[in-house]
């Protein structure tokens, strides 16, 4: 368990426990059951109390812990006979979008989605989820080809942002956001979108300009990143705390916001902590969403979205 900066008093406790029951492993006759049990009960309470109300910032920690399910997980778990698709064909392929045709309970629809990386080596491949323009590009294929064949889009965000390195600015970043966003508000089917992790910037909205867009419990939408906004605000990045609260960037806010529709619960200590639990609601949710959308033509579809984005900021906290 890789344990965030605020739960390290949890960390000691539940250090103590596992090193009383490697004593007890090593050594037959030594009696230290009730002990680790005591610890045990002692870092439950403190895991209920450390994460009954979490600050804005702890909720950015926790939604960019190394050990949440991330893209791969959810597709590998939740759907059957996916076929993934490739390249942009104009310039690259790009690790950091996965997408491609599968089932969801046995209904086809396309899932695209940001992937991290589980690992040093697999996270400079997808280069820590931030998509070059050839990952939008890519994510507008398969938009279009899901348009064509009628199968709803499930989309899967989790980026820090859109990639800000100097060869995919010069490949047209800013616009391959822009259309990618556009073809979301135009395409006739579901568009179903999950932040399950970091939702970053453009390269966040370019894949949740949804009908629908969840969240989980403890994961971030923002337009930049609290040290980003820190830095430009009062040119100290030192200050992400006090940008975290000024975002409202948690799904509690943006939910009453109107920004987002749904929040899935995480388990207790976060998703990282249930990776099974949080999968099982996340297709729950999934299944959910879907069903509301049966039947639907495409031009109601594509009203009810755009009418959706255009009343956005109508609804204020104190609503």
């Amino acid at each position: 368990m890789n344990y965030l900066e605020f739960e390290k008093p949890l960390a000691e406790i539940e250090g103590k426990a596992e090193e009383l029951r490697a004593m007890a492993r090593s050594n037959p006759g030594m009696d230290v059951a009730k002990e680790a049990e005591a610890l045990d009960k002692k870092a439950e309470a403190m895991l209920k109390d450390l994460y009954k109300d979490l600050s804005p910032w702890r909720k950015c920690q926790v939604a960019r812990h190394p050990d949440r399910p991330h893209c791969k997980d959810y597709i590998d778990a939740l759907f059957t006979e996916f076929t993934s698709m490739s390249g942009d064909r104009n310039f690259a392929e790009d690790h950091a979008v996965m997408g491609g045709i599968a089932r969801f309970n046995d209904q086809p629809v396309m899932i695209i989605g940001h992937e991290k990386g589980n690992d040093t080596k697999s996270r400079i491949e997808r280069n820590f989820g931030m998509a070059r323009p050839e990952g939008y590009r890519k994510a507008i294929r398969l938009m279009d080809m899901a348009d064509r064949f009628r199968l709803p889009v499930i989309t899967l965000v989790d980026t820090p942002g859109a990639y800000p390195g100097k060869g995919a600015e010069e490949r047209g970043q800013s616009e391959a956001i822009a259309r990618s966003t556009q073809k979301c508000l135009e395409i006739g089917v579901p568009l179903i979108s999950i932040v399950i992790g970091e939702g970053g910037s453009g390269g966040a909205v370019a894949f949740a300009s949804a009908n629908r867009v969840a969240m989980l419990e403890h994961s971030v939408y923002s337009v930049i990143s609290p040290e980003g906004c820190a830095s430009i605000l009062w040119k100290d990045a030192e200050k992400m705390r006090e940008a975290a609260e000024a975002l409202r960037l948690t799904a509690q806010d943006l939910q009453k916001l109107g920004v987002v529709d749904r929040i899935i619960k995480e388990p207790m200590g976060g998703a990282q902590r249930g990776r099974k639990e949080t999968i099982e609601a996340v297709g729950k949710g999934i299944e959910a969403m879907l069903k509301e959308f049966a039947g639907k033509k495409p031009e109601v579809l594509i009203k009810e979205r755009r009418t959706k984005f255009l009343e956005m900021g109508s609804k204020g906290l104190a609503a």
